[in-house]
């Protein structure tokens, strides 16, 4: 798995990806939070994927198993997970936001609302 990048990244280091190559073309910012929590604070460009729901949705991002994917959350915990269970169903590329969308709102971008 030598080739796989870590399976966390900063906030910062999601927010420098997300210049580089902006969604929806090349990379895919995944919402593993409640709809509640989404309609409370978003990231633009972010596609709502709860983590109970992924199991039976995981074919909806199908086409994204070899390009990168990266998951958040509120504090990170969840998407730590959702990144691990990507990568053991072949999403090699999946990551987690250290931090969540908390991190996000602190250290990239203050107008996301904390919660």
């Amino acid at each position: 798995m030598s080739d796989s990048p870590a399976i966390e990244l900063s906030a910062a280091d999601a927010a420098t990806a997300l210049r580089r190559t902006p969604p929806p073309d090349a990379l895919l910012l995944l919402d593993c939070r409640t709809p509640e929590e989404h309609a409370t604070a978003k990231i633009e460009g972010a596609m709502l994927l709860p983590m109970q729901e992924l199991p039976e949705r995981v074919a909806e991002i199908a086409a994204w198993k070899d390009r990168p994917i990266i998951v958040h959350c509120h504090h990170g915990m969840r998407s730590l997970r959702v990144a691990k269970w990507l990568r053991e169903q072949g999403f090699m590329l999946a990551q987690s936001m250290q931090g969540g969308i908390d991190a996000w709102s602190t250290d990239v971008d203050p107008a996301v609302p904390r919660y």
